[in-house]
């Protein structure tokens, strides 16, 4: 529990800020730290009784020669949780050194004590991602589903219960986006910062929420009873905003499916960082991308390049040939995604009404086939996809 490195280190300060020398043993009496680096493995007689009574003893010049590797001054017992796991030593005599034994014996302690807690919280940050790596890579040909439960129970995480897969992309966009004097941040190095943002937000303890790389943060949220896709929603666009808030930063959250199995879990796990992909699109602005709203598009993507350079040449070869080809496509898809309807299409589009009706009668013009023929325009909007993918 109190390893070498950090007892040398608090030995170190903590001698050259008092002016006597200290030294830290384990529970066994061997020295592990010490302002004097020679004794450092030498056994020290005297913390073997203060580890067992847990009180501490002074020695002075005669006592100290009695003893193996005691030199006069003071000892005291280091107790965590109730139990002795060393002593702190401060060398001197006992009239000068006493006063510093309380606060010393206190301040490594207190040390200790974040030490501990801070290798606890690595351990957990750890196992979480290695729990969330290996659901993201899950093949029920190679390991049990059972076997993920039992270890994600050990962690305290029930994977019975009723979860949605979530995946954060933070990034730093370029110059011309970023803030005037805005400082380039490494995602490496404000990791930690941004776990505790998400964490902050996706708070229930039965919440998962890991690294998977510099950038990305995968949670395994778990909807409570009552709750909704909607709220989830909400609470994404909030982390979000408050990723973005910060100079230099950008962040999209992408939505899996709702699922209660590790082989659910791992679907709607792929199924986020697919929406992820899918819903980097110019035309859609929201940082938070559900993979309900894109499965047309997630097939699309599956069927191969061929396949889509197929479809588009077939379907929509004159009007690509257009110098507008882009604004014609973005037609197509906002008047099928928003149900075939003038007044949403021209919302989507941020347009009048009346430009919507002259884009439409273009688009008609050079396919030869009306827009209100569903069937076909099925096809055009699956080929505009398709471009969109770069299928071209």
């Amino acid at each position: 529990m109190l390893s070498p490195s950090l007892a040398q280190e608090i030995a170190g300060d903590t001698s050259a800020v008092i002016g006597f020398n200290v030294l830290i043993t384990d529970a066994e009496g061997v020295v592990i730290g010490s302002g004097d680096s020679s004794r450092v493995g030498s056994f020290h007689e005297a913390s073997v009784e203060v580890v067992r009574t847990q009180e501490p003893a002074t020695h002075n010049a005669s006592q100290a020669q009695r003893l193996q590797g005691v030199r006069p001054g003071v000892t005291l017992p280091l107790v965590t949780g109730g139990r002795a796991v060393g002593t702190v030593g401060i060398t001197g005599t006992p009239a000068q050194v006493r006063r510093f034994g309380l606060l010393v014996k206190r301040q490594t302690e207190i040390l200790l004590r974040e030490s501990v807690m801070l290798r606890s919280r690595l351990l957990a940050e750890r196992a979480a991602e290695t729990l969330l790596a290996d659901i993201a890579a899950y093949d029920p040909q190679v390991v049990e589903g059972d076997f993920l439960v039992f270890r994600a129970a050990e962690l305290g995480f029930d994977l019975r219960l009723r979860r949605v897969a979530v995946a954060l992309e933070v990034t730093v966009p370029d110059a011309a986006a970023r803030r005037r004097g805005a400082p380039t941040q490494d995602m490496a190095l404000i990791r930690s910062e941004l776990l505790r943002t998400v964490r902050e937000v996706f708070a229930d303890p039965q919440d998962i929420v890991a690294g998977t790389a510099p950038g990305w943060i995968g949670v395994l949220h778990r909807l409570p009873a009552r709750g909704s896709m909607a709220s989830l929603v909400a609470d994404c666009r909030r982390v979000a905003d408050v990723i973005a808030a910060q100079d230099g930063l950008a962040a999209r959250v992408g939505i899996g499916e709702p699922a209660t199995s590790v082989g659910g879990l791992h679907d709607s796990y792929q199924d986020a960082c697919d929406a992820l992909r899918l819903g980097a699109r110019p035309a859609n602005s929201s940082p938070v991308h559900l993979i309900s709203d894109l499965r047309v598009h997630q097939v699309l993507a599956a069927v191969g390049q061929s396949a889509r350079n197929r479809l588009l040449d077939l379907t929509a070869a004159d009007l690509r040939a257009q110098p507008d080809w882009p604004v014609l496509r973005d037609t197509v898809t906002a008047w099928c995604e928003s149900g075939f309807n003038l007044v949403r299409a021209s919302a989507a589009l941020h347009i009048h009404r009346n430009t919507v009706v002259y884009r439409m009668n273009k688009i008609e013009q050079i396919t030869g086939r009306p827009l209100r023929d569903h069937r076909a325009t099925m096809a055009l909007y699956l080929a505009c996809l398709a471009d969109r993918l770069g299928g071209g």
